[in-house]
């Protein structure tokens, strides 16, 4: 299909990685297109409310810097053509492709269940990630108010927090993060994958403007919250020439510490990436995937533990020396901020104290 404004994927192929049937595509999305100028729209976003049993999902991952996190949303509006959460729509009978930038699936009693895990006696302490699969701070929060909803908990709590974003939308919260900040409990990562505005539009079009990702870097340094800045995923022939800016930038407007992680696509997300290339870098196309195997040992995803963050090859060592010598210059370090586990206090009855 061709590309439809505003969205990042250009098709919508249904995953069979769950299937034990071939599934056709029943075309039911197509109901939600219209004609604009005679070309099709992007179909408009639907929410689902899931109702899970639990909310924190925990992990055993040697090369991810968490063991909790909370994800109030399934999919994504944000529309990020590399994202690796795509596949997670295939479990929902719908496609990685749009299915996952449209058909959303929101968790309202999130908050509750956070409450009553907090509760049990055999709850460890660890911090708790927020924006690991999907963003907390998509466009749907504004209505839905679920992340902050977690947050107040715990802020109640006074829990250790870690929230990835790509948006400016975290700056509403700025009350909460601010008073868990004084006591040591929360760090912000803010992703800055380009500052190119054109580039942007298609490769994460409904992620806010480059520059107010960069001014909510420096609202939140003002208000003396950890910050820092996710470059990722470096794509080689795409974005790959702004690493030095962008760790420049940064820097100036206040993060503690930069961070990068070469593209990956696993699963359905390497297909949809190539037809994006095919799209819009016809030129490189060819080129793009090239690099980008060169750092994956010959394909296109290196799931494996530890290299699928850091690449290997001549590609990724290039990245990586580059990288290093733009963090250096910006007097940044790649430590994480440790968060205190020791101020924790369990949620009692109904009501959040006050702070």
């Amino acid at each position: 299909m061709s590309k439809l404004k505003g969205r990042g994927a250009t098709e919508n192929t249904l995953s069979e990685r769950f299937s034990s049937s071939t599934r056709m595509e029943d075309g039911d999305w197509m109901d939600l297109l219209t004609l604009v100028d005679g070309e099709a729209a992007a179909p408009a976003t639907s929410v689902t409310i899931e109702k899970p049993r639990a909310i924190i999902a925990r992990n055993s991952s040697p090369d991810i810097g968490f063991d909790q996190s909370i994800n109030a949303y399934h999919g994504c509006e944000h529309g990020c053509i590399y994202c690796y959460a795509r596949p997670t729509h295939a479990w929902h009978d719908l496609s990685p492709g749009l299915d996952f930038e449209t058909k959303l699936f929101a968790k309202p009693d999130a908050a509750v269940l956070l409450r009553a895990e907090l509760q049990k006696r055999t709850y460890v302490v660890k911090p708790i990630a927020m924006g690991t699969n999907t963003d907390p701070y998509q466009p749907i929060e504004r209505d839905w108010h679920i992340t902050r909803q977690c947050i107040e908990v715990l802020a109640e709590c006074r829990h250790p927090l870690f929230i990835t974003t790509k948006s400016d939308r975290v700056l509403r919260d700025i009350d909460l993060l601010s008073r868990m900040a004084r006591d040591g409990l929360v760090a912000v990562g803010i992703s800055v994958t380009t500052l190119d505005p054109a580039v942007a539009r298609t490769l994460e079009p409904r992620a806010p403007h480059p520059e107010r990702r960069i001014a909510a870097i420096a609202r939140l340094a003002d208000a003396g919250i950890p910050v820092h800045a996710c470059v990722s995923p470096i794509i080689p022939a795409i974005t790959d020439h702004e690493i030095e800016t962008i760790v420049a930038r940064v820097a100036a407007a206040g993060a503690r510490g930069v961070f990068w992680i070469p593209v990956r696509l696993p699963h359905e997300v390497a297909p949809l990436f190539r037809a994006w290339l095919d799209e819009y870098y016809p030129d490189r196309a060819a080129k793009v995937m090239n690099i980008i195997r060169d750092m994956r040992g010959g394909r296109d995803n290196d799931s494996r533990f530890g290299n699928r963050m850091r690449g290997q090859g001549v590609w990724a060592e290039l990245i990586r020396t580059r990288f290093n010598k733009a963090r250096a210059r910006a007097g940044l370090d790649g430590e994480r901020v440790a968060l205190r586990t020791d101020l924790f206090r369990p949620p009692t009855g109904d009501q959040y104290r006050l702070l």
